[in-house]
């Protein structure tokens, strides 16, 4: 009878297959339409209007004003632009050439056998990164305080006279890649002991039966059998420390004199702090060009010496 009532009403099995062939077919888009609608609306649409902007003149008020060029012409004079860029590359070969470094030799420590409390001190290195910022910054000022701070204590004993390390031009960029040391390398380090945990015994064994010592277990054990870790861990690495702001945020604010400032402070200062959109957003173009060429650099230079091998 129902299939009577379908009839009478114009649906044949034809058209009833039809329609459930077009419901299933649209079904997973459906599932996955939620990323794509977030993507858009939270990340591509605003990156396209951020671009748009860094043609224009805006203080939020009003119809932009097309300035062409401009705004990239002024970042070429631009003294405080061109010192937060230098600051900013300094935090980031930090980053690679000492946080990667110190992860790895850490990742090895905590995947050794003969290491007591694995979790213990797998939650104490990991403890940095979920560190509230405001103690972080009370932590890192008593301690670099010109006066009464421990490093200075601790310099005094060996007869060192007193650093302003968050006062001093030529001192303090390195006070701030001493927080990121201590606050990024054990969240690196995560990355490398998964790593280290996929490797099988076997191949150690099988190196170790050839003659092969721990510095050629090494080389030639772990580093190739990391590279993919190796890979990912510097391309991210590399992303994230261009895009450095809490550390000398919380610190310094970007001094003495624009002397620790970085790219993205200089962006906000720009932006929020003087409402200049356009020329925030032509920075924020501008780095956005940064991390994607050096980005891709990395990644070819890497997959090249993994072809070459």
């Amino acid at each position: 009878m129902q299939d009577d009532a379908r009839l009478r009403q114009g649906e044949t099995p034809m058209n009833s297959a039809l329609a459930g062939h077009q419901r299933t077919r649209f079904a997973p888009y459906a599932f996955i339409s939620p990323f794509y609608i977030l993507f858009f609306g939270f990340f591509l649409g605003p990156t396209l209007y951020a671009i748009y902007l860094s043609f224009h003149r805006w203080t939020s008020v009003g119809i932009p004003e097309y300035m062409g060029l401009r705004n990239y012409d002024r970042l070429l004079g631009d003294r405080i632009f061109i010192q937060a860029i230098e600051n900013t590359f300094l935090y980031s070969a930090a980053s690679l050439f000492i946080v990667c470094p110190l992860a790895l030799l850490l990742a090895m420590a905590l995947n050794s056998k003969h290491l007591w409390f694995k979790s213990f001190w797998r939650a104490v290195y990991f403890a940095p990164i979920v560190t509230s910022t405001v103690a972080i910054s009370l932590t890192f000022l008593t301690l670099y305080n010109r006066e009464f701070g421990l490093l200075n204590a601790l310099l005094s004993v060996f007869g060192v006279q007193q650093i302003d390390w968050l006062g001093d031009r030529g001192i303090v960029r390195y006070a701030i890649i001493g927080v990121i040391i201590w606050r990024w390398t054990g969240l690196t380090s995560i990355y490398f002991l998964a790593g280290l945990q996929t490797i099988s015994q076997d191949l150690y064994e099988a190196a170790a039966i050839d003659g092969a010592n721990a510095w050629q277990r090494f080389w030639n054990v772990t580093i190739p059998q990391l590279r993919p870790v190796i890979l990912f861990v510097s391309v991210i690495v590399t992303i994230g420390s261009l895009q450095i702001f809490d550390e000398p945020q919380i610190l310094t604010g970007g001094g003495p004199a624009n002397a620790s400032i970085s790219v993205v402070q200089y962006l906000y200062s720009r932006g929020i702090a003087n409402l200049r959109y356009g020329y925030a957003s032509a920075i924020g173009t501008v780095l956005f060009v940064m991390i994607f060429v050096l980005s891709l650099v990395q990644l070819q230079f890497l997959r090249s010496r993994d072809e070459t091998r």
